[in-house]
């Protein structure tokens, strides 16, 4: 089937995938009308590279040898558990291959790694108006009643 998440990979994000995983992020941060400098895109990789079980970590998605995907997800601890759990912080699909599972494709490798991990919890946000994300997150997750809050700027 040409086209298909079934043509697609998962992997750990590698030394390799700096330039091709910083393109993908920056339009991420785009449609979040953010964005970051220089300095965070290295922290953030060095974070998610190192191999620190605690630190971030990075999944890619590939097709056809080329980046499509991206997430970035935190295993923690939580006061109401024993168990860690896992926040998914980040999730982006490359627009030519939205509609093609590649975002299911990601979410799924992070349960699996949360699982593999002891953390069977994972949860993330998402903006309310984000209907296209939303879709999915509906299909794959269960929508909470929490409401976030911000420490505001002093």
């Amino acid at each position: 089937m040409a086209g298909s998440v079934s043509e697609a990979q998962v992997r750990a994000l590698t030394y390799d995938d700096y330039d091709a995983w910083s393109a993908l992020w920056r339009e991420y941060l785009a449609f979040y009308e953010t964005t970051l400098g220089d300095t965070m895109f290295r922290t953030a990789f060095l974070r998610m590279t190192s191999g620190d079980p605690h630190e971030f970590q990075g999944l890619v998605a590939v097709k056809d040898g080329k980046l499509v995907g991206v997430t970035h997800f935190l295993m923690h601890r939580h006061g109401w558990r024993e168990d860690n759990v896992c926040y998914l912080q980040d999730l982006y699909a490359a627009p030519e291959v939205r509609g093609q599972g590649i975002g299911r494709l990601l979410v799924e490798a992070v349960y699996a790694a949360a699982d593999a991990a002891g953390a069977p919890s994972v949860y993330w946000l998402t903006q309310q108006s984000n209907s296209v994300a939303r879709q999915l997150y509906d299909r794959i997750g269960v929508q909470t009643d929490f409401i976030k809050y911000m420490r505001k700027a002093a």
